[in-house]
């Protein structure tokens, strides 16, 4: 019932009181971590930042880096721009772990940005990020920008003719080009590209301590365990779920081969082009994955 509630009213309340609500929320918890957990290791680097596109498990990176074993070893505390109005001139303050930076990168390499940093890219394979993004659109995620437009507009559609209104409507907003531009972007000490596959693959853990070794955090493999089963996608989907409906999801890769047919994955050739290519799906052994 109180999960039902909350999902009613994320649903329905306008989006200045969400945000202001989820700025509270990241502060008080926050200010609970400084007052209640010690600090045992302070990081070397000023900020770490988070990069991605939409529906590449930001939610769960979130979670995941504003839990108390990742302050323990950091000192840093997490910090998503969206919820205050990108007002901050370096975009993220520093010594704050900055959330959800859904840039391409070439406005990440304009962003202000101290000496001592780390950056990740997360990319998942473009098929399933148009599927996760159908079903998320359609059922779940929270109105905001042009969210109910296009739920309204996949609502009254098939699946088939949702899926490829999407595949033009991603197009459009550039999620495709964007995560082409971080791929092709030249090597970089600073930032590491991370496959969601791999990092929710049988390799989770040697995944992730290796993404937080390029953060500078060294994590006691006993932690690393602790933290990956706190955050697990089952666990979360049964903190999150609201009813039948979960932003969450499956997680799955390789889902979009359930969904596809000749003239969705034409019309998706045509909008992403080589990108498939560009990222390594295109071989028989990704499509399995």
């Amino acid at each position: 019932m109180l999960n039902r509630a909350m999902m009613y009213a994320k649903q329905h309340s306008p989006d200045s009181v969400r945000v202001l609500a989820r700025r509270a929320l990241l502060e008080a918890h926050n200010a609970r971590l400084r007052a209640t957990v010690t600090v045992t290791e302070r990081s070397e680097f000023t900020n770490i930042y988070h990069c991605a596109v939409r529906k590449t498990a930001s939610q769960w990176i979130k979670s995941v880096f504003s839990d108390p074993i990742v302050y323990r070893h950091t000192g840093l505390v997490t910090y998503d721009p969206r919820y205050y109005g990108w007002r901050d001139p370096k975009v993220v303050p520093e010594n704050r772990i900055g959330l959800s930076l859904y840039f391409p990168y070439a406005r990440y390499l304009k962003m202000p940005k101290p000496a001592a940093h780390r950056t990740f890219f997360i990319y998942r394979d473009p098929r399933d990020l148009l599927v996760s993004s159908y079903f998320s659109t359609r059922d779940s995620h929270t109105p905001m920008g042009d969210v109910l437009e296009v739920r309204a507009v996949l609502r009254e559609k098939s699946r088939k003719d949702g899926m490829l209104f999407l595949i033009d409507d991603l197009n459009r907003k550039g999620m495709f080009n964007a995560v082409r531009s971080w791929v092709q972007a030249p090597p970089s000490e600073q930032v590491r590209l991370v496959r969601y596959e791999d990092l929710f693959g049988e390799n989770q853990m040697r995944e992730m301590d290796a993404l937080l070794r390029h953060c500078g955090l060294t994590v006691p493999q006993d932690e690393l365990a602790t933290l990956l089963d706190r955050y697990s996608f089952a666990k979360m989907n049964d903190r999150k779920r609201a009813g039948n409906v979960s932003h969450y999801r499956k997680g799955k890769s390789g889902d979009w081969q359930n969904h596809f047919d000749d003239d969705i994955a034409e019309a998706f050739r045509r909008a992403t082009g080589d990108l498939l290519d560009r990222l390594g799906y295109s071989s028989p052994e990704s499509a399995s994955l």
